[in-house]
């Protein structure tokens, strides 16, 4: 996948206080990505993008009508970094 790519699946953070107790806690990203994204997509723009090894994908869609992505990440990566690079922090 490439950069350009992976940028469309990923829209951007999800910055509530919710979702950075996921980041501290769960070793988790909150995501908001594009609707048509599926599983397999969101893990392969977050890996390419980050450099890291992605454990789950789990989504769900918004009454807004958005798509929100909780990405897990291995334990040798750290979401507190990644979340960093984003400007989440």
């Amino acid at each position: 996948m490439n950069t350009e790519k992976a940028w469309k699946v990923i829209e951007n953070p999800h910055l509530t206080e919710k979702a950075m107790d996921k980041v501290d806690e769960d070793n988790t990203l909150v995501l908001m990505v594009d609707i048509d994204a599926n599983k397999p997509q969101i893990e392969d723009a977050v890996e390419h993008l980050f450099d890291v090894t992605v454990k789950k994908v789990n989504t769900t869609i918004t009454p807004q009508a958005k798509k929100k992505a909780f990405v897990r990440l291995s334990e040798t990566d750290d979401a507190m970094n990644v979340a960093t690079k984003m400007g989440m922090m």
